[in-house]
């Protein structure tokens, strides 16, 4: 029997990826749920079996009858801002959707939130719902109800770190969408030493792990404590980790520019320049700027499941956004 693949989120960056992924590399029946189909830049006609199902996530009760056919729910939705919006889609209507499906037929839901919900042991981050954004506190606050729900054991939950994607075919993510302009200023900042680290994931890497799990279901535990989730299906999604040096050392290597000398950009330093500028920081962008090191235990790329990643280095982001690489004078 051919698998029922339900998926929210199809028109943005990741979604087009996954939409991608599962049309020519699975034969399942696809549900992409779209407010607007004409923002979709693949072919909804590649093959037989894939629906375009235009409704809105805030009316996903609508959606009820289907929802009970689904086998695998993958859900990537997301309100970026407004407290009342990011609430209602993030939180409300996602844990309504799971509450939808048929226990007895879906056999997993895969969860996407984010990894700036989590500390570097791959904790839940208390500053996350203390200090985040709309987008960033209601996606702490939809995992904290993830384990309330009675899909609690088959939901996988992926964490991305910062995405990159996007190209004519498909939207840009948030770091890619300004690459071009942003790269300007690496002839500034390749004299500048930063003291802090990171990890990146490429969208179309997220949209082969993703097949991967719908393709081989983790183990269902039932004996998990009353409101949590299994441990063993959360994957925080990103390459190997980059200190903001190497990562600007590896641009300036892609770009052929030279590093001469480096000016240690101290915290001292920063705080310094914000107090007299008097620039105005939110309170998630003042507790960046102290942490630093947004770094994971243990994260997940397609080579963790011996697969081939797309765009395992940044110099490969750049030459995916039609950067090319540049010769040393």
């Amino acid at each position: 029997m051919t698998k029922k693949v339900f998926i929210t989120g199809a028109s943005g960056c990741i979604g087009h990826y996954l939409a991608e992924t599962f049309i020519y590399h699975t034969d399942y029946e696809l549900y992409l749920l779209v407010r607007s189909p004409q923002k979709l830049r693949f072919n909804t006609e590649a093959r037989g079996g894939i629906h375009v199902v235009q409704g809105d996530l805030l009316d996903i009760e609508q959606q009820a009858d289907l929802l009970k056919t689904i086998n695998v729910a993958i859900l990537a939705a997301t309100a970026w801002g407004g407290a009342q919006e990011s609430f209602e889609t993030n939180v409300v209507k996602t844990a309504q959707l799971i509450d939808l499906l048929d226990p007895e037929i879906c056999e997993q839901v895969i969860y996407f939130s984010t990894a700036s919900i989590l500390g570097r042991n791959n904790e839940v981050l208390t500053e996350a719902r203390d200090f985040g954004t709309d987008y960033i506190r209601t996606k702490y606050e939809c995992y904290q109800k993830l384990g309330t729900l009675k899909l609690a054991p088959k939901i996988s939950v992926v964490f991305p770190t910062l995405v990159a994607g996007g190209g004519e075919n498909k939207p840009f993510s948030h770091l890619s969408g300004g690459l071009r302009d942003h790269i300007k200023w690496l002839s500034i900042a390749k004299f500048l030493s930063a003291d802090g680290s990171f990890h990146f994931i490429h969208g179309e890497d997220i949209a082969r792990v993703v097949r991967h799990l719908a393709e081989n279901p983790p183990t269902i535990r039932f004996d998990l404590p009353p409101g949590e989730l299994d441990p063993d299906r959360q994957f925080v999604l990103g390459n190997e980790p980059l200190t903001a040096d190497a990562a600007i050392a590896e641009l300036c290597e892609h770009m052929g520019q030279k590093i001469y000398f480096k000016i240690p950009l101290s915290l001292w330093l920063a705080n310094f320049i914000i107090k007299v500028f008097r620039i105005q920081l939110a309170a998630w962008d003042r507790f960046c700027i102290d942490y630093r090191h947004f770094t994971y235990r243990k994260t997940y790329n397609p080579r963790s499941f011996g697969l081939e990643s797309a765009c395992p280095k940044l110099s490969d982001v750049l030459t995916s956004s039609g950067i090319i690489p540049r010769r040393r004078p």
